[in-house]
């Protein structure tokens, strides 16, 4: 079987060393060729179907302007091994996130999943590694929320601890000594919005970013609430931020329950959450694994290997 693809774009379409085609050849069993743009596919009529399937579908969204990311290979490849008759088209753009100056498509299954049910739900925990969107894909949907007028303002919070490390006395007023701990959720604004944007926005307090610790005694009506590294919450910040909300808001926590770093003996206030929230009616959980790392493909590889590790040692730390 012979494809065409456009040759802009062939860099991350092949992956880095042809991983891309490697990591195809193995999940459908072929073997493909390529001269320059010019694949030709050989293998069993099905898995040469399915594999050309993969070009010719994102090969199509490529030539209408769409940025096909390196991720985007092996979705379309795990789509169309569960149902050969899978649009890409439909099921990238659909799911896609309006989020200011970007369009934010999920780049796996879990992406997606998690996206519907911030979509359907008043409550959703996203729960999972390093690098697999969790923050990003919400930070977008609130984005998108707050310029389609769902929601009246933004408010992103996450606990201002020390990753493992004493940073001393820090200078300036107390919004500049916890905005180094914020500092994620003002790249992923700017990622999204036009930076005169965002600082409108915040001058019309309609996104905000703090400590959980400034969320106490407060009621969130008509906000879109993120709440990050969850996962360093204590108990009693993780109950009182999520009483803090109010009619027309909706809640998204985010955490790694693999990176804790509160103090020997504390518990987590995710952890906690997760048992105790666990099957109540409106709030959904969504887990992430290795798979849906989006960062360098590095991460993928790192994130397995200390999984791997802390197995052996009997934790889960």
């Amino acid at each position: 079987m012979r494809v065409s693809v456009p040759e802009r774009g062939l860099e991350t379409l092949f992956g880095n060393q042809d991983e891309n085609l490697r990591f195809l050849e193995e999940t459908f069993k072929v073997r493909i060729r390529n001269h320059g743009s010019d694949l030709l596919i050989e293998g069993d009529e099905r898995g040469s179907a399915l594999a050309g399937q993969v070009f010719e579908q994102l090969a199509g969204l490529m030539r209408e302007g769409y940025s096909v990311a390196s991720a985007d290979v092996r979705l379309a490849a795990d789509l169309l091994a569960r149902d050969g008759e899978t649009r890409l088209r439909d099921y990238l753009l659909k799911a896609a996130v309006r989020g200011g100056k970007r369009v934010v498509v999920p780049r796996s299954l879990n992406q997606r999943a998690y996206l519907e049910q911030i979509a359907k739900n008043d409550m959703v925990f996203g729960i999972g590694p390093a690098g697999t969107g969790k923050t990003y894909l919400a930070v977008a949907q609130a984005v998108s929320c707050l310029l389609g007028k769902q929601v009246t303002r933004v408010i992103l919070a996450r606990p201002a601890v020390e990753a493992g490390e004493k940073l001393g006395f820090l200078p300036g007023d107390l919004q500049q000594k916890v905005d180094p701990y914020l500092r994620p959720l003002y790249d992923a604004l700017y990622d999204l919005l036009e930076f005169e944007k965002v600082e409108r926005l915040f001058e019309r307090n309609q996104i905000e970013v703090a400590p959980i610790a400034f969320m106490r005694g407060r009621t969130l009506s008509d906000a879109f609430v993120i709440i990050d590294e969850a996962q360093n919450t204590t108990t009693e910040q993780m109950k009182m931020v999520l009483t803090r909300i109010g009619l027309g808001s909706k809640v998204v926590v985010t955490g790694d329950i693999t990176q804790i770093d509160l103090p020997a003996g504390k518990v987590s206030g995710l952890v906690e959450a997760i048992s105790v929230l666990s099957g109540t009616e409106g709030i959904a959980f969504c887990y992430f694994d290795e798979k849906d790392v989006v960062r360098h493909r590095l991460v993928q590889s790192i994130v397995k290997a200390y999984e791997r590790w802390g197995t052996g040692k009997g934790t889960g730390r």
